[in-house]
């Protein structure tokens, strides 16, 4: 389980909170969407899951955050990070390595994997991003979202109980995005990992998550269940958020005919709303 409770936190030399009293719970096994405009705090509260906040970037913080009891200001960053396997939007920083076998060595040596199952976690989980054939290219002869993928099956490898990532779609085209969701959630319900993702493609991400979390200026201003999220989604287009297209329609509906329409989460429930009202 992830606790936060009034998580404050202003970078060193910042002027402004990135996070202002912030509060969530996250139950074993959830699928989380955060969202929000540029400026939000989505970044910094994905750095203070992961423990970065604050061992690896200082300032002023208030609150707590604990993750599976472990408190992330009085607990070591390394152990952190052999429960919680973080993936971030500038995947630059995060790989090091000139190839992406050795790339995905240095994690699994580095976390005391034993060596003779180091081999089967690598083919594995090259295989589940479907990067196979990438296993002995030079890093820098890869595309950007050929580089998210490997450093996606790098934290896969390590096999963590949480996986936090930012932006991990950024570089991606549809199908490969998708391919990456569908993944997610096939390890979020086979093996129960908590899947926190930090996403801009609203539809995929609501598609696939379970809640959502959004915030504003720092703040909270809505979680819940997907769903019950966009229910409010006149609030959520005011604070610079975007809403799924069929959301805007079902509500286009609604002010058309004078009655409230259930609020589309996907294109499936546009259709059946569509063809019910057309008869």
């Amino acid at each position: 389980m992830i606790c936060i409770q009034d998580l404050s936190f202003t970078y060193k030399n910042g002027t402004e909170p990135a996070l202002r009293e912030v509060s969530l719970t996250l139950p074993d096994g959830d699928f989380l969407g955060v969202i929000g405009p540029a400026g939000a705090g989505k970044t910094t509260l994905t750095r203070a899951i992961a423990g970065m906040i604050p061992h690896h970037y200082t300032g002023d913080y208030y609150g707590s955050v604990t993750v599976n009891g472990l408190d992330t200001v009085e607990t070591p960053l390394d152990q952190i990070s052999r429960l919680v396997g973080t993936v971030f939007q500038d995947v630059e920083s995060q790989i090091i390595s000139p190839v992406v076998e050795d790339e995905m060595l240095y994690g699994l040596e580095n976390f005391g994997v034993p060596r003779a199952e180091i081999p089967r976690r690598l083919e594995e989980a090259l295989g589940m991003v479907g990067i196979a054939d990438l296993r002995e290219r030079s890093i820098a002869s890869l595309s950007g979202g050929q580089r998210q993928k490997v450093a996606i099956a790098s934290i896969l490898a390590l096999k963590p109980q949480i996986l936090v990532l930012d932006e991990p779609t950024g570089e991606l085209d549809p199908r490969s995005s998708r391919q990456i969701f569908t993944l997610l959630r096939k390890l979020n319900e086979e093996q129960g990992i908590t899947v926190i993702i930090v996403e801009q493609k609203i539809m995929l991400l609501c598609e696939f998550a379970r809640h959502l979390a959004v915030l504003n200026e720092g703040r909270v201003m809505r979680q819940g269940e997907v769903r019950e999220v966009l229910a409010h989604a006149e609030d959520l287009e005011a604070a610079g958020v975007n809403c799924p297209r069929v959301t805007t329609y079902s509500r286009a509906l609604s002010a058309r005919l004078g009655e409230r329409q259930p609020v589309c989460v996907d294109l499936d429930e546009a259709e059946a709303l569509t063809r019910r009202l057309m008869k």
